[in-house]
């Protein structure tokens, strides 16, 4: 029998150099948040070089498209241009940005 892993997520992606590292993260059954919510913690990593880590996106890519085109899941792009489509065009005029503000959250 091969060992499996299950992880609820990941919780960072490093690159160092050529090489990937993967921290996978699990919801700890005793830790909690300030909201007391389960804390994700560390669980296990991934290393891989560089080009396993860009064939593994393209194949989780592939995959992702498959669940979108059987209706497992919804892509949030998908789901905010259909609420777009439906709410009211409304113009609005943005203050210019602070000094030093960064333009990417006006």
């Amino acid at each position: 029998m091969h060992d499996e892993l299950y992880a609820d997520g990941v919780g960072e992606i490093t690159v160092t150099g050529s090489i990937v590292r993967i921290n996978l993260v699990s919801l700890s059954p005793t830790e909690k948040d300030e909201h007391g919510n389960p804390r994700a913690v560390f669980r296990q990593r991934i290393v891989m070089p560089v080009d396993a880590f860009a064939n593994a996106v393209d194949l989780m890519q592939k995959a992702q498209a498959g669940l979108v085109e059987a209706g497992a899941i919804r892509r949030l792009n998908d789901l905010m241009s259909k609420a777009d489509e439906a709410a009211p065009q409304v113009e609005t005029s943005a203050a210019p940005p602070a000094p030093n503000a960064s333009p990417n959250f006006n």
